[in-house]
């Protein structure tokens, strides 16, 4: 229909496409008119809009046929919202589980309801996540070479709509200011991004099997600032027990107490001449 709409608005079946769009299908062919329907911050964009919105070629035919499209469309919308409403029912009994997931970085209700649909709620049948994520396809490939994988991983893809899900999601949590996010953008560093969104949705995967594995359990994230505080820690204790070596002592690093983190600072050494 010549009408370039689409390069303009990202969404054209937002409030300001679809007013424009049904202008155009009720017989209005000035651009001016059209792009003065844009609403709110779409109002930048007027000139961009009225270059868009040249109906030159636009004939009654394609009217009728863009009347059909969106009709088909908002069918295919309102079926989705039954369906939503059908799978909200479902889930009723897994309330608390989807909230569990809900706090998992990149997830939503979606993703979770998603998750349960696909491995259920009950993690006995995956006695550690390294179960769960070797029936998922999500466990580290033996080999591959020359792009075909070989050894006991190399047949079959995994879950799709589990792969589906966790991707979306990891590909979410890449850009939020979580451990998950920080971590994916310290992967990329050194790997392709694809492979390390593949390391995000195993974390993903693994974090899920430990929730719904303990009804009690809650996600609590590490923070954006992890890695570089677990850096910062190790650079200033090995520059230390550098120091301390370079007066002639030996050095032995060791928590102050058994279930503290080293690398949470609380070092303790015994040095010995």
């Amino acid at each position: 229909m010549h009408l370039k709409l689409s390069s303009v608005i990202s969404d054209i079946h937002g409030v300001s496409g679809r007013d424009m769009l049904r202008a155009i299908i009720a017989g209005e062919r000035d651009p001016e008119a059209l792009a003065q329907k844009a609403r709110t911050r779409m109002r930048r964009k007027i000139a961009q809009l009225q270059e868009a919105l040249d109906c030159s070629f636009f004939t009654p035919e394609h009217a009728f046929v863009l009347q059909m499209m969106l009709d088909n469309i908002d069918h295919c919308t309102a079926q989705i919202d039954v369906l939503d409403e059908k799978i909200a029912t479902l889930c009723e009994p897994y309330e608390r589980q989807i909230a569990q997931l809900d706090g998992i970085p990149g997830f939503g209700v979606r993703t979770a309801q998603d998750l349960i649909g696909e491995i259920g709620v009950d993690m006995s049948a995956f006695p550690t996540a390294g179960h769960l994520c070797s029936w998922a396809r999500l466990a580290p490939r033996v080999r591959e070479s020359a792009g075909r994988r070989k050894g006991k991983n190399a047949t079959g893809r995994g879950n799709p709509y589990i792969g589906g899900a966790l991707g979306e999601a990891a590909a979410g949590a890449g850009r939020t200011q979580t451990f998950l996010g920080a971590k994916y953008r310290h992967l990329c560093t050194r790997m392709p991004k694809k492979k390390a969104q593949g390391a995000i949705m195993r974390g993903q995967l693994v974090i899920a099997h430990a929730l719904l594995s303990d009804p009690e359990a809650e996600y609590s994230d590490l923070g954006a600032g992890y890695y570089e505080q677990r850096e910062r820690t190790r650079r200033r204790t090995g520059s230390h027990v550098r120091s301390l070596e370079r007066l002639g002592y030996k050095v032995t690093i060791e928590p102050l107490a058994p279930e503290s983190d080293p690398e949470a600072g609380e070092l303790t050494t015994r040095t010995a001449i």
